[in-house]
Protein backbone atom coordinates (compact mmCIF):
# COMPACT_ATOMS: atom_id res chain seq x y z
CA UNK A 1 0.00 0.00 0.00
CA UNK A 2 1.22 3.48 -0.85
CA UNK A 3 0.25 6.80 0.78
CA UNK A 4 -1.93 9.20 -1.23
CA UNK A 5 -3.53 12.52 -0.36
CA UNK A 6 -6.00 15.16 -1.47
CA UNK A 7 -5.51 18.83 -0.61
CA UNK A 8 -8.46 20.61 0.98
CA UNK A 9 -9.07 24.02 -0.66
CA UNK A 10 -11.53 26.54 0.82
CA UNK A 11 -12.58 29.76 -0.86
CA UNK A 12 -15.29 32.42 -0.52
CA UNK A 13 -15.50 35.18 -3.12
CA UNK A 14 -16.11 35.93 -6.78
CA UNK A 15 -15.50 33.34 -9.49
CA UNK A 16 -12.71 35.46 -10.98
CA UNK A 17 -10.91 35.63 -7.62
CA UNK A 18 -11.44 31.91 -7.09
CA UNK A 19 -9.91 31.20 -10.52
CA UNK A 20 -6.98 33.50 -9.77
CA UNK A 21 -6.43 31.88 -6.36
CA UNK A 22 -6.44 28.38 -7.89
CA UNK A 23 -4.10 29.55 -10.66
CA UNK A 24 -1.59 30.76 -8.07
CA UNK A 25 -1.76 27.37 -6.30
CA UNK A 26 -1.33 25.55 -9.62
CA UNK A 27 1.81 27.56 -10.43
CA UNK A 28 3.71 25.62 -7.76
CA UNK A 29 1.85 22.34 -8.23
CA UNK A 30 2.78 19.31 -10.35
CA UNK A 31 -0.81 19.00 -11.64
CA UNK A 32 -0.47 20.93 -14.91
CA UNK A 33 2.99 19.61 -15.93
CA UNK A 34 1.74 16.07 -15.28
CA UNK A 35 -1.37 16.66 -17.33
CA UNK A 36 0.57 18.14 -20.23
CA UNK A 37 2.74 15.06 -20.21
CA UNK A 38 -0.20 12.64 -20.02
CA UNK A 39 -2.12 14.34 -22.83
CA UNK A 40 1.05 14.49 -24.89
CA UNK A 41 0.97 15.14 -28.64
CA UNK A 42 -2.65 13.91 -28.85
CA UNK A 43 -3.99 16.89 -27.00
CA UNK A 44 -5.05 18.88 -30.06
CA UNK A 45 -7.35 16.10 -31.25
CA UNK A 46 -9.73 16.72 -28.45
CA UNK A 47 -11.16 20.10 -29.29
CA UNK A 48 -14.81 20.41 -29.72
CA UNK A 49 -16.07 21.35 -33.11
CA UNK A 50 -17.94 24.43 -32.01
CA UNK A 51 -16.48 26.47 -29.14
CA UNK A 52 -18.92 29.33 -29.88
CA UNK A 53 -21.86 27.09 -29.09
CA UNK A 54 -20.20 25.99 -25.85
CA UNK A 55 -19.61 29.58 -24.77
CA UNK A 56 -23.18 30.49 -25.57
CA UNK A 57 -24.53 27.62 -23.43
CA UNK A 58 -22.23 28.44 -20.49
CA UNK A 59 -23.15 32.14 -20.76
CA UNK A 60 -26.80 31.17 -20.47
CA UNK A 61 -26.42 28.70 -17.61
CA UNK A 62 -23.43 29.74 -15.50
CA UNK A 63 -21.57 32.73 -16.96
CA UNK A 64 -19.46 33.15 -13.81
CA UNK A 65 -17.57 29.92 -14.67
CA UNK A 66 -16.09 31.89 -17.60
CA UNK A 67 -14.81 34.44 -15.07
CA UNK A 68 -13.17 31.61 -13.14
CA UNK A 69 -11.41 30.43 -16.31
CA UNK A 70 -10.30 34.05 -16.94
CA UNK A 71 -8.89 34.20 -13.40
CA UNK A 72 -7.00 30.94 -13.95
CA UNK A 73 -5.61 32.25 -17.25
CA UNK A 74 -4.47 35.53 -15.68
CA UNK A 75 -2.74 33.83 -12.73
CA UNK A 76 -1.04 31.29 -15.03
CA UNK A 77 -0.16 33.81 -17.79
CA UNK A 78 -2.07 31.61 -20.23
CA UNK A 79 -3.94 32.87 -23.26
CA UNK A 80 -7.71 32.39 -23.11
CA UNK A 81 -7.70 29.97 -25.99
CA UNK A 82 -5.44 27.59 -24.12
CA UNK A 83 -7.31 28.23 -20.86
CA UNK A 84 -10.58 27.14 -22.48
CA UNK A 85 -8.95 24.01 -23.81
CA UNK A 86 -7.44 23.24 -20.40
CA UNK A 87 -10.33 24.16 -18.13
CA UNK A 88 -13.43 24.43 -20.29
CA UNK A 89 -14.69 20.91 -19.60
CA UNK A 90 -15.86 20.25 -23.12
CA UNK A 91 -13.32 17.97 -24.66
CA UNK A 92 -10.70 15.33 -23.80
CA UNK A 93 -11.18 11.65 -24.29
CA UNK A 94 -12.55 10.08 -21.16
CA UNK A 95 -10.68 7.03 -19.92
CA UNK A 96 -12.93 4.11 -19.15
CA UNK A 97 -13.87 4.02 -15.48
CA UNK A 98 -16.03 2.11 -13.04
CA UNK A 99 -18.02 3.77 -10.23
CA UNK A 100 -20.88 2.56 -8.04
CA UNK A 101 -23.58 4.59 -6.30
CA UNK A 102 -26.12 3.68 -3.63
CA UNK A 103 -28.71 6.07 -2.22
CA UNK A 104 -31.07 5.99 0.74
CA UNK A 105 -33.67 8.71 1.42
CA UNK A 106 -31.14 10.43 3.72
CA UNK A 107 -27.78 9.96 1.96
CA UNK A 108 -25.81 9.00 -1.14
CA UNK A 109 -22.69 6.77 -1.01
CA UNK A 110 -20.40 6.73 -3.98
CA UNK A 111 -17.28 4.86 -5.06
CA UNK A 112 -15.26 6.76 -7.64
CA UNK A 113 -13.35 4.19 -9.72
CA UNK A 114 -10.72 5.34 -12.18
CA UNK A 115 -6.96 5.47 -12.81
CA UNK A 116 -4.92 7.10 -10.02
CA UNK A 117 -2.67 8.81 -12.59
CA UNK A 118 -5.54 11.05 -13.65
CA UNK A 119 -6.72 11.91 -10.13
CA UNK A 120 -6.18 15.52 -9.17
CA UNK A 121 -6.20 15.28 -5.38
CA UNK A 122 -8.21 18.46 -4.72
CA UNK A 123 -11.24 18.58 -2.40
CA UNK A 124 -13.01 21.93 -2.61
CA UNK A 125 -15.27 24.12 -0.52
CA UNK A 126 -16.44 27.09 -2.57
CA UNK A 127 -18.99 29.81 -1.71
CA UNK A 128 -19.39 32.24 -4.61
CA UNK A 129 -20.16 35.87 -3.75
CA UNK A 130 -21.27 36.77 -7.29
CA UNK A 131 -23.69 34.06 -8.44
CA UNK A 132 -24.42 30.35 -8.10
CA UNK A 133 -24.74 28.01 -5.12
CA UNK A 134 -21.96 27.12 -2.68
CA UNK A 135 -20.80 23.49 -2.84
CA UNK A 136 -18.41 20.91 -1.49
CA UNK A 137 -16.81 18.48 -4.00
CA UNK A 138 -13.64 16.76 -5.25
CA UNK A 139 -12.46 18.37 -8.48
CA UNK A 140 -11.60 17.03 -11.92
CA UNK A 141 -9.80 19.09 -14.58
CA UNK A 142 -9.72 21.95 -12.05
CA UNK A 143 -13.10 23.48 -12.95
CA UNK A 144 -15.09 20.21 -13.10
CA UNK A 145 -16.44 18.13 -10.21
CA UNK A 146 -16.44 14.36 -9.64
CA UNK A 147 -19.41 14.28 -7.23
CA UNK A 148 -20.65 16.75 -4.64
CA UNK A 149 -23.36 18.54 -2.69
CA UNK A 150 -24.52 22.14 -2.82
CA UNK A 151 -25.94 24.47 -0.16
CA UNK A 152 -29.51 23.47 -1.09
CA UNK A 153 -28.75 19.83 -0.27
CA UNK A 154 -28.72 18.71 -3.91
CA UNK A 155 -26.27 15.82 -4.35
CA UNK A 156 -24.91 14.37 -7.59
CA UNK A 157 -22.43 11.76 -8.82
CA UNK A 158 -21.93 10.22 -12.27
CA UNK A 159 -21.13 6.78 -13.62
CA UNK A 160 -19.49 6.09 -16.96
CA UNK A 161 -21.32 3.96 -19.55
CA UNK A 162 -19.19 4.42 -22.66
CA UNK A 163 -17.26 6.93 -24.76
CA UNK A 164 -17.94 5.39 -28.18
CA UNK A 165 -19.83 7.61 -30.61
CA UNK A 166 -18.90 10.72 -28.66
CA UNK A 167 -20.80 13.89 -29.46
CA UNK A 168 -19.95 17.56 -29.34
CA UNK A 169 -20.87 18.41 -25.77
CA UNK A 170 -19.84 18.76 -22.14
CA UNK A 171 -17.60 16.40 -20.22
CA UNK A 172 -19.17 14.63 -17.21
CA UNK A 173 -17.16 16.69 -14.73
CA UNK A 174 -18.38 20.03 -16.14
CA UNK A 175 -21.95 18.66 -16.22
CA UNK A 176 -21.66 17.87 -12.49
CA UNK A 177 -20.30 21.38 -11.86
CA UNK A 178 -23.25 22.98 -13.71
CA UNK A 179 -25.70 20.88 -11.68
CA UNK A 180 -24.15 21.84 -8.33
CA UNK A 181 -23.76 25.48 -9.18
CA UNK A 182 -27.14 26.19 -10.78
CA UNK A 183 -29.74 23.65 -9.56
CA UNK A 184 -31.62 23.71 -6.24
CA UNK A 185 -33.26 20.28 -6.48
CA UNK A 186 -33.57 17.09 -8.55
CA UNK A 187 -36.29 18.57 -10.80
CA UNK A 188 -34.05 21.48 -11.84
CA UNK A 189 -31.10 19.10 -12.37
CA UNK A 190 -33.18 16.77 -14.56
CA UNK A 191 -34.31 19.68 -16.68
CA UNK A 192 -30.69 20.92 -17.06
CA UNK A 193 -29.51 17.43 -18.08
CA UNK A 194 -32.20 17.33 -20.75
CA UNK A 195 -31.18 20.68 -22.25
CA UNK A 196 -27.37 20.56 -22.42
CA UNK A 197 -25.36 18.57 -25.00
CA UNK A 198 -23.44 15.54 -23.68
CA UNK A 199 -20.07 14.43 -24.98
CA UNK A 200 -20.14 10.85 -23.67
CA UNK A 201 -22.68 8.41 -22.24
CA UNK A 202 -23.02 8.69 -18.45
CA UNK A 203 -25.59 8.13 -15.73
CA UNK A 204 -26.06 11.09 -13.39
CA UNK A 205 -27.48 10.15 -10.00
CA UNK A 206 -29.41 12.87 -8.15
CA UNK A 207 -30.70 13.13 -4.59
CA UNK A 208 -32.11 16.13 -2.71
CA UNK A 209 -33.71 16.90 0.67
CA UNK A 210 -37.00 15.29 -0.47
CA UNK A 211 -35.30 11.90 -0.32
CA UNK A 212 -36.19 10.69 -3.83
CA UNK A 213 -33.26 9.67 -5.98
CA UNK A 214 -33.18 9.63 -9.78
CA UNK A 215 -30.81 8.17 -12.33
CA UNK A 216 -30.59 10.26 -15.48
CA UNK A 217 -29.17 8.26 -18.40
CA UNK A 218 -27.56 10.75 -20.76
CA UNK A 219 -25.92 10.07 -24.12
CA UNK A 220 -25.05 12.46 -26.98
CA UNK A 221 -28.27 11.25 -28.59
CA UNK A 222 -30.88 10.86 -25.86
CA UNK A 223 -31.63 11.48 -22.19
CA UNK A 224 -33.94 9.26 -20.11
CA UNK A 225 -34.89 9.38 -16.41
CA UNK A 226 -35.73 6.61 -13.95
CA UNK A 227 -36.23 6.47 -10.21
CA UNK A 228 -33.65 4.17 -8.63
CA UNK A 229 -31.31 3.94 -5.66
CA UNK A 230 -28.51 1.86 -7.22
CA UNK A 231 -26.37 2.70 -10.24
CA UNK A 232 -23.26 1.11 -11.78
CA UNK A 233 -21.96 1.28 -15.37
CA UNK A 234 -24.82 0.31 -17.64
CA UNK A 235 -28.05 1.96 -18.74
CA UNK A 236 -31.47 0.42 -18.04
CA UNK A 237 -33.54 2.56 -20.39
CA UNK A 238 -31.14 3.53 -23.20
CA UNK A 239 -30.23 -0.07 -23.84
CA UNK A 240 -28.88 0.61 -27.34
CA UNK A 241 -26.16 2.78 -25.77
CA UNK A 242 -24.73 0.02 -23.57
CA UNK A 243 -21.32 -1.55 -23.98
CA UNK A 244 -21.18 -4.98 -25.46
CA UNK A 245 -19.99 -6.60 -22.23
CA UNK A 246 -22.04 -5.90 -19.15
CA UNK A 247 -21.50 -8.92 -16.89
CA UNK A 248 -19.25 -7.12 -14.42
CA UNK A 249 -21.36 -3.97 -14.02
CA UNK A 250 -24.61 -5.98 -13.69
CA UNK A 251 -22.99 -8.26 -11.12
CA UNK A 252 -21.78 -5.26 -9.12
CA UNK A 253 -25.27 -3.76 -9.20
CA UNK A 254 -26.69 -7.01 -7.86
CA UNK A 255 -24.01 -7.20 -5.14
CA UNK A 256 -24.88 -3.67 -3.96
CA UNK A 257 -28.61 -4.46 -3.91
CA UNK A 258 -28.07 -7.64 -1.87
CA UNK A 259 -25.48 -6.22 0.56
CA UNK A 260 -27.32 -2.96 1.18
CA UNK A 261 -30.49 -4.84 2.21
CA UNK A 262 -28.86 -5.66 5.53
CA UNK A 263 -27.29 -2.23 6.14
CA UNK A 264 -29.39 -0.32 8.65
CA UNK A 265 -27.43 2.91 8.96
CA UNK A 266 -25.18 5.18 6.85
CA UNK A 267 -21.97 3.76 8.32
CA UNK A 268 -22.92 0.20 7.32
CA UNK A 269 -23.93 1.42 3.85
CA UNK A 270 -20.53 3.13 3.59
CA UNK A 271 -18.75 -0.09 4.66
CA UNK A 272 -20.54 -2.07 1.92
CA UNK A 273 -18.90 0.24 -0.61
CA UNK A 274 -15.55 0.80 1.11
CA UNK A 275 -14.54 -2.71 2.27
CA UNK A 276 -12.97 -4.84 -0.48
CA UNK A 277 -14.36 -8.05 1.06
CA UNK A 278 -17.91 -6.85 0.34
CA UNK A 279 -17.26 -7.19 -3.39
CA UNK A 280 -17.96 -3.62 -4.58
CA UNK A 281 -14.67 -1.79 -3.85
CA UNK A 282 -12.28 -2.51 -6.72
CA UNK A 283 -8.47 -2.63 -6.84
CA UNK A 284 -8.19 -2.81 -10.64
CA UNK A 285 -6.25 0.46 -10.91
CA UNK A 286 -4.30 -0.43 -14.03
CA UNK A 287 -7.57 -1.08 -15.87
CA UNK A 288 -8.75 2.44 -14.89
CA UNK A 289 -11.38 0.80 -12.70
CA UNK A 290 -9.93 0.87 -9.18
CA UNK A 291 -11.77 2.66 -6.37
CA UNK A 292 -9.95 5.89 -5.49
CA UNK A 293 -12.40 7.55 -3.13
CA UNK A 294 -15.64 6.76 -1.34
CA UNK A 295 -17.82 9.78 -0.60
CA UNK A 296 -21.06 10.08 1.37
CA UNK A 297 -23.39 13.09 1.31
CA UNK A 298 -26.25 13.90 3.68
CA UNK A 299 -28.60 16.48 2.05
CA UNK A 300 -30.68 17.26 5.14
CA UNK A 301 -27.75 17.57 7.55
CA UNK A 302 -25.43 19.18 4.98
CA UNK A 303 -22.63 16.86 6.10
CA UNK A 304 -20.17 14.94 3.94
CA UNK A 305 -17.84 12.00 4.53
CA UNK A 306 -14.78 11.40 2.40
CA UNK A 307 -12.10 8.74 2.30
CA UNK A 308 -9.25 7.75 -0.03
CA UNK A 309 -8.64 4.01 -0.26
CA UNK A 310 -10.26 0.98 1.39
CA UNK A 311 -11.26 0.20 4.98
CA UNK A 312 -10.75 3.63 6.44
CA UNK A 313 -12.79 5.71 8.85
CA UNK A 314 -14.24 8.63 6.89
CA UNK A 315 -13.17 12.23 7.35
CA UNK A 316 -16.37 14.05 8.36
CA UNK A 317 -17.07 17.56 7.06
CA UNK A 318 -19.84 19.77 8.43
CA UNK A 319 -20.72 21.77 5.32
CA UNK A 320 -23.60 23.54 7.10
CA UNK A 321 -21.15 24.93 9.65
CA UNK A 322 -18.76 25.95 6.86
CA UNK A 323 -21.60 27.82 5.13
CA UNK A 324 -22.06 29.78 8.36
CA UNK A 325 -18.48 30.99 8.11
CA UNK A 326 -16.46 28.38 10.03
CA UNK A 327 -13.53 27.12 7.97
CA UNK A 328 -12.53 23.47 8.35
CA UNK A 329 -9.08 22.95 9.87
CA UNK A 330 -8.18 19.90 7.77
CA UNK A 331 -5.66 20.74 5.03
CA UNK A 332 -5.16 17.24 3.62
CA UNK A 333 -7.15 14.02 3.42
CA UNK A 334 -4.74 11.07 3.52
CA UNK A 335 -5.30 7.48 2.45
CA UNK A 336 -3.64 4.38 1.02
CA UNK A 337 -4.15 2.53 -2.25
CA UNK A 338 -2.66 -0.66 -3.67
CA UNK A 339 -0.98 1.26 -6.46
CA UNK A 340 2.64 2.26 -7.01
CA UNK A 341 2.44 5.64 -8.78
CA UNK A 342 1.21 8.92 -7.26
CA UNK A 343 -1.74 11.19 -8.06
CA UNK A 344 -0.87 14.10 -10.38
CA UNK A 345 -0.83 16.55 -7.43
CA UNK A 346 1.87 14.61 -5.57
CA UNK A 347 5.10 14.83 -7.58
CA UNK A 348 6.58 16.53 -10.63
CA UNK A 349 6.75 14.45 -13.83
CA UNK A 350 10.10 12.89 -14.53
CA UNK A 351 12.13 14.40 -17.34
CA UNK A 352 14.29 12.28 -19.63
CA UNK A 353 17.42 13.15 -17.66
CA UNK A 354 15.88 11.84 -14.40
CA UNK A 355 15.88 8.37 -15.90
CA UNK A 356 19.64 8.15 -16.35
Amino acid sequence: MKQFYSDVIQFRGTHYDFGYYQGKLLKDSPILPNREKQWGPKKDRHFMIDPERYLEIIKNIAPAILDEIQGLADALDMDMDKAFRSFGGYYLEFKRSGCSIFTDTEYMVRNYDSHPRGYEGRYLFYAPSDEGYAFIAPSMQITGRIDGMNEKGLVTGYNFTHSKMAGDGFMCSMVARLILETCANTAEAISLLKTIPHRHSFSYVLLDTDGHSYVVEASPRRVAVRQSNVCTNHFHLLNEENRYRQEETRQREKTIQIRQKSSTNPYQAFKVMNSPEQGVFSEKYDASAGTIHTSVYFPNELKAWFVIGPDRAPVIFDFGKWLRGNNVNITQIKGELKYHRPFVNMEMPRTKKDHH
